[in-house]
């Protein structure tokens, strides 16, 4: 989709258009919930917060609390925001849910459950993060965007971002290690 195309899909959602915001959700929808399962590594509960994202965007559109100027970037905010409510409501000593997949005949299951629990460690280390930098973390690791894409969707400079991103690996680095005394 070109840039006027979304712009003009922005508007007639602004408008109610119920094409238009089908047209946004089949757009952003698998974008919102790669980003929600790297952050959870629950696929159950990334379609739930997903949903919730795109109710929260019609929410905001009915009582004209809508993007001022990066809808894609107000979006992963709302969508952000309900993974933190997730980790603040949730409890942290839930057992580990290993995801329902079939083992691979080559990878032993004490090294299936090891990277669960490695994933585990990093999802909390990450939830622990500034927003933003949990943000920066994410979209350049987990969804791959470019510095310059994430800075455009954040509205901050590329040495922002990069920034950003090394005060975030450093934190990461440090919570990790404390975890492993």
């Amino acid at each position: 989709m070109q840039p006027n195309d979304e712009s003009a899909l922005l508007s007639r959602a602004k408008e109610y258009d119920q094409a238009a915001i089908a047209g946004l959700y089949d757009r952003y929808s698998l974008r919102i919930y790669k980003y929600i399962y790297h952050r959870l590594g629950n696929a159950h509960q990334a379609e739930d917060l997903t949903a919730n994202t795109f109710l929260h965007m019609l929410e905001a559109i009915r009582s004209s609390r809508t993007w001022q100027t990066s809808f894609s970037g107000w979006l992963y905010r709302i969508a952000h925001n309900l993974v933190v409510d997730y980790f603040r409501t949730s409890r942290p000593d839930k057992d580990l849910e290993l995801e329902n997949q079939p083992i691979p005949s080559e990878e032993h299951p004490a090294d299936l459950a090891e990277r669960a629990l490695t994933q585990q460690r990093l999802r909390t280390a990450i939830s622990q993060l500034t927003e933003e930098q949990s943000l920066v973390v994410t979209l350049k690791f987990a969804e791959g965007m470019s510095n310059a894409e994430v800075a455009a969707l954040l509205h901050k400079s590329e040495g922002a971002i990069k920034s950003l991103q090394f005060r975030a690996l450093a934190t990461l680095r440090r919570l990790i290690g404390e975890e492993e005394l």
